[in-house]
């Protein structure tokens, strides 16, 4: 059974994560978005080695110093663009190498963090809450043809030009709550899943440039691997995974001149067992390789 951590929040994919990582006694560790240390809890329990555990969000960070305690892990308030970057510079190397790339419970749950269309707060979505850019500006300012863009590549949203045009003849628009009901006039009737659930996610991607900082980042990652160490990254949806899909193609097989050995062919995802206590799970999909 998945483990409840700090905050609710309950570590994805855990056990295939464990499996394709392999930690072993005192391998290094890096945790490219620790969040509130679920996985980082379970792979030092068997590591007890030196880690290295980034977050670009400032309350995230404060609960990873309170709960790791060892002189051996070090913390770093960032991006994992701009840490990997920092990384690289300061040559350091790790046996093991994680990325989970999706919105942590808290951020979610905590309505004042403007994430979820569940919960009413402000237009923020900002990962770190010091950058300037929310989703506020995105909303309020972006024109029409920027908006679709967004949504179209970001969402996969097959109304994105509808969405684009209520967005901007309901503005100024507030709170995720007035966002939401103005994003449901494109898809009138009732649906399982939120109509405004693709914006949201489009959305949120701009706001904290996730797609361009995972594809620049993919070939640090690689050089911060020692030979023979692994990496594994969690997506959660298609346009992230096929970052992660291509990156392997290119970098990884038979080849020569190959620098990885692809571990997964296709993406793990969770399994039953792990959606009755973690439904946010059921869209997660894993992928690693390893270090030649």
């Amino acid at each position: 059974m998945p483990k409840q951590k700090q905050n609710n929040h309950i570590p994805v994919l855990l056990d295939e994560v464990l499996g394709v990582l392999k930690p072993q006694l005192g391998d290094s560790y890096l945790d490219l978005t620790s969040g509130y240390g679920g996985h980082a809890t379970e792979i030092l329990d068997i590591t007890k080695g030196s880690a290295t555990l980034v977050d670009r969000d400032i309350n995230a960070v404060k609960v990873l110093k309170k709960t790791f305690k060892s002189s051996n892990i070090s913390f770093l308030h960032s991006d994992f663009l701009n840490a990997s970057r920092q990384l690289v510079a300061d040559g350091e190397s790790y046996n093991l190498i994680l990325a989970d790339l999706g919105v942590s419970s808290p951020h979610l749950d905590i309505s004042a963090r403007g994430f979820s269309i569940k919960n009413n707060g402000p237009l923020d979505m900002r990962m770190d809450q010091q950058q300037e850019l929310t989703a506020e500006v995105v909303v309020n300012t972006y024109k029409e043809q920027e908006l679709i863009r967004i949504l179209r590549e970001y969402g996969e949203e097959p109304k994105a030009r509808r969405i684009a045009q209520l967005i901007i003849e309901h503005r100024p628009i507030e709170n995720t709550e007035q966002l939401a009901s103005v994003v449901a006039k494109a898809w009138p009737g009732y649906s399982r899943v939120h109509p405004a659930t693709r914006t949201f996610q489009a959305i949120r991607i701009a706001v904290n440039d996730e797609i361009e900082q995972l594809r620049q980042s993919l070939g640090l990652w690689t050089r911060l691997l020692k030979p023979g160490g692994r990496l594994a990254v969690i997506s959660f949806h298609s346009l992230e995974d096929s970052v992660v899909k291509q990156f392997f193609r290119e970098h990884g097989g038979d080849r020569y001149d190959a620098e990885l050995n692809i571990l997964t062919q296709r993406p793990l995802s969770a399994s039953e067992h792990e959606l009755v206590f973690n439904p946010r799970a059921r869209s997660a999909r894993l992928r690693a390789s390893q270090r030649k």
